[in-house]
């Protein structure tokens, strides 16, 4: 098998009036461009980020998978993004809840696990952090009874000032 692959013939046909080293020369590299040409459309390009299942697996690599609710797509995938992560997603409708399957390749586990860390520290940051609309609704509730009692406590002055 060897010995075919590495031992091959090529047939090269050129017209010419007088066959120089220089037409020689100038037909062997238009063949080897053209052939280049052919190698480089037969080799599958790689893709990175975000992308299907089938081209992660076009990777040669093992393949794992995680389960993800559908409010934290966008969040993950921005996550993931910086971190260089190739990952594919792929929706489960089995269930009662909507899932999303995130595929990446076995080798970037424990970036993924990183990722996931600083993804939960965030999200759970973004949870304690309190709401600026709960916050400015207090506070006009405040105002109204602040408001309220001011308009209640009208004094009535009949008297004579000094």
């Amino acid at each position: 098998m060897q010995e075919e692959v590495t031992q091959g013939a090529v047939t090269l046909i050129v017209e010419a009036s007088k066959m120089s080293a220089d037409v020689l020369q100038k037909a062997m590299k238009k063949v080897l461009d053209e052939m280049q040409k052919v190698i480089s459309n037969h080799k599958s390009k790689l893709y990175h980020g975000k992308q299907t299942l089938r081209q992660l697996m076009k990777h040669n690599t093992g393949i794992s998978n995680i389960e993800i609710t559908d409010q934290n797509i966008k969040a993950f995938s921005a996550t993931a993004k910086k971190h260089g992560i190739d990952f594919a997603l792929k929706k489960d409708t089995s269930g009662e809840v909507l899932l999303y399957l995130v595929f990446f390749k076995g080798g970037d586990a424990d970036v993924i696990m990183a990722a996931f860390r600083k993804f939960s520290a965030k999200n759970l940051a973004k949870e304690k952090k309190p709401s600026i609309r709960k916050a400015l609704s207090q506070a006009q509730e405040k105002t109204k009874v602040s408001h309220r009692e001011r308009e209640k406590v009208k004094t009535k002055d009949r008297g004579v000032g000094l």
